[in-house]
């Protein structure tokens, strides 16, 4: 039977079939969970979840107030006020949460730190379906769907907020807030494709499940501090079958899901690996896949390298012949500009900045903020230039690489740190 109770009559022993609140209020990955222990306990009572929905043929139930008291017990009763609900009145197990219609745009610098939200939330899920996976644990993806929902809610609110995040990470991070940017970017693409709202939610849990195989790799090889032998990179190079094998022991992993975990490393060309696939052979989401696994891996800091600056690395991309989807590739351009947000760039005057915000249909005049002088080699106020506003003369004379300039933490310009 299920019951919605608070969280205050929670115990050990009872199963969480739901939490009832935003995915990004309580401290776990996955919508349904097991109460085992104190530390399990502590984190759902001191999260902000007030309610939850328990499952008593899975684990305790409240205890029961006497039928015959008259007047209110003299100590609280260990059971919410909440009524118990039936089981009609709980969404279907699995079934994705129902949004009527998605929010209204923002600003960039409103919803960047709502972004932050999110990645911070999916590093912590990530990382614990990782060591849950290591454990031989068969999980659902219940959990999951709530953090596609919110990143699809999120880029429906400003499209460039949660793409720029992504690529901020540091070094010992990257295994886990990979997946969450590769989840963002899938959900992105989908939506710049124009792609049905359930293949939108494909896509992101795509993302987040691609790289699963890698919690079967040894973790030596795995967060090795510098480039791999070619030994250990044909270690590294089983993972996507070994995460295709986990995935299929999972409940209701769609298909797509599947297809985008064992060929995210494919190329047009048929030189990827691990099946050599042909073009016509690679499914479009697993070519989605390809792009957007390579742009975060190469835009962001390793523990052997820095991430190349994102215009730089979408020019790269375009330059590998036979890799990539070559009208897939020019769409995930489009979705982040010309000069991605964080993109740093010299402008006609001379003058340095920091690409902030896109201007829909003038991908080469996006809006900058200048902090620079190249010229002088020195500071200048900081300014935010609108490159599309008529009468402005400033345009974009180069991309830089921040590698070759003293300038430390340029996120700082747009993510309001």
């Amino acid at each position: 039977m299920l019951k919605k109770i608070s969280t205050a009559a929670l115990r050990k022993g009872m199963f969480v079939d739901q939490f009832c609140g935003s995915w990004l209020d309580h401290p776990f990955w996955s919508r349904k969970l097991f109460i085992e222990n104190d530390k399990t306990l502590e984190s759902i009572v001191l999260s902000s979840i007030t309610e939850v929905v328990i499952d008593t043929t899975k684990g305790a139930d409240v205890a029961s107030r006497p039928s015959n008291c008259a007047t209110p017990d003299p100590e609280p009763a260990p059971e919410t006020d909440a009524d118990p609900i039936s089981a009609a009145e709980v969404p279907a197990a699995g079934a994705p949460a129902v949004v009527s219609e998605l929010p209204v745009s923002v600003a960039l610098e409103d919803e960047v730190q709502r972004a932050k939200a999110i990645f911070r939330h999916g590093k912590q899920a990530v990382r614990s379906m990782f060591q849950e996976v290591r454990l031989g644990k068969a999980l659902d993806t219940e959990g999951l769907r709530d953090l596609v929902e919110d990143m699809n809610r999120s880029l429906a609110r400003n499209p460039h907020a949660l793409l720029s995040v992504a690529r901020i990470k540091h070094k010992d991070e990257y295994t886990y807030l990979h997946s969450v940017a590769v989840a963002a970017l899938m959900v992105g693409l989908a939506r710049a494709a124009e792609l049905d709202e359930a293949t939108v939610r494909d896509a992101g849990m795509a993302g987040l499940l691609h790289d699963l195989g890698k919690a079967m790799m040894p973790e030596a090889v795995l967060n090795k501090p510098g480039r791999l032998t070619d030994q250990e990179f044909e270690v590294m190079r089983q993972h996507p079958l070994e995460g295709y094998k986990l995935l299929q022991a999972w409940q209701d992993v769609p298909e797509p899901v599947l297809d985008v975990c064992l060929h995210h490393h494919e190329k047009m060309d048929g030189s990827g690996y691990p099946e050599r696939l042909p073009a016509e052979q690679i499914s479009i989401m697993a070519r989605m896949g390809a792009i957007c696994d390579v742009y975060d891996a190469i835009t962001s800091n390793r523990p052997y390298k820095a991430g190349w600056d994102p215009s730089e690395s979408l020019s790269r991309m375009a330059s590998w012949q036979g890799h990539f989807d070559p009208t897939l590739l020019q769409l995930f351009v489009r979705m982040l500009g010309i000069y991605p947000v964080g993109s740093l760039v010299r402008l006609s005057s001379g003058r340095l900045g920091v690409v902030v915000e896109q201007n829909a249909g003038a991908l080469l005049l996006p809006y900058v903020r200048v902090f620079y002088s190249a010229t002088l080699k020195q500071a200048v106020p900081v300014t935010l230039i609108n490159l599309a506003e008529p009468g402005e003369n400033e345009r974009i004379q180069a991309r830089e690489d921040p590698q070759d300039w003293p300038f430390k933490n340029l996120e700082r310009f747009w993510m309001g740190d």
